[in-house]
């Protein structure tokens, strides 16, 4: 094999002005990309773990009476898992929509049934194994950042506006989506009491 070295490629001379020019840009690239990874990498690790929260609200329960320990553990019970999750995924939810409607060429309907199909996979394969759903979770923001990377025309303003002001007008269906969050991860929740109730005691 033959390899020649043209020397006339190699730059004799380097400028300051050219430096100030070119690296601001990169210098934005890099803070943008590591910016929106930071972002994912937290929130997608806590919408794909089982517990999310974990804040025992249970601690608070500082009742003598039988009767009210038992409306308070259920009270807590639904305040930490029917009710702060559910939001926190509907929170998800948002950032997915928002990511789809400037990434994706497809109508509104079918960015939000998009969005919290993978946000209702992620929480019910939290329940599987947390591995699983930490992959799920992070892979269409990380894909999305890819598609921006390689083809930065690929976004249209314009339909990506129309496209999310279509969605802020679909009230109901928003609401009917997040009902179903909310009794997944109820049904979810009963599941694993049960498949925990059944398993042997461990030996001492």
């Amino acid at each position: 094999m033959n390899v020649t070295f043209n020397a006339s490629a190699v730059p004799t001379q380097l400028s300051v002005r050219t430096a100030v020019d070119v690296l601001p840009t990169l210098a934005l690239f890099v803070g943008g990309i590591v910016l929106y990874s930071v972002f994912i990498f937290k929130f997608y690790r806590l919408l794909a773990e089982r517990d999310v929260l974990k804040l025992d609200l249970g601690q608070y329960n500082t009742s003598t009476h039988a009767v009210f320990r038992k409306v308070f553990a259920v009270f807590f019970y639904i305040l930490e898992y029917l009710l702060f999750i559910p939001l926190l995924s509907f929170f998800w939810f948002a950032v997915l929509t928002v990511l789809l409607s400037f990434l994706s060429r497809q109508d509104s309907g079918t960015i939000m049934l998009v969005s919290f199909a993978i946000i209702a996979a992620v929480r019910v394969t939290a329940y599987y194994t947390e591995d699983l759903s930490r992959d799920l979770a992070k892979m269409l923001p990380f894909a999305l950042l890819a598609v921006f990377l390689v083809d930065m025309n690929y976004i249209d303003i314009a339909t990506s506006f129309s496209a999310l002001k279509e969605i802020t007008s679909s009230l109901e269906t928003l609401v009917y989506y997040f009902l179903f969050v909310v009794v997944l991860e109820f049904v979810m929740r009963i599941i694993a009491f049960v498949s925990a109730s059944k398993e042997p005691p461990e030996s001492k």
